[in-house]
């Protein structure tokens, strides 16, 4: 549980410097599923969304 609390602290951190910061449920592996963008060691990369987890007909979840 203390992970979580960190996260909130974290998250509230960036957001008072300006940065857009949201929840998202399952995490990183969530946001790779919803077809969002990612650095790797090779560069940018962004997956097909994942019928599962993204909304369907939403090219870009609202962002």
């Amino acid at each position: 549980m203390r992970a979580v609390h960190n996260l909130a602290r974290a998250a509230l951190a960036l957001a008072e410097l300006g940065y857009r910061v949201e929840e998202i449920l399952g995490g990183f592996e969530y946001w790779v599923r919803e077809g969002l963008a990612f650095k790797t060691w090779q560069g940018r990369e962004r997956r097909a969304p994942d019928p599962l987890t993204a909304p369907a007909d939403a090219g870009d979840c609202g962002s």
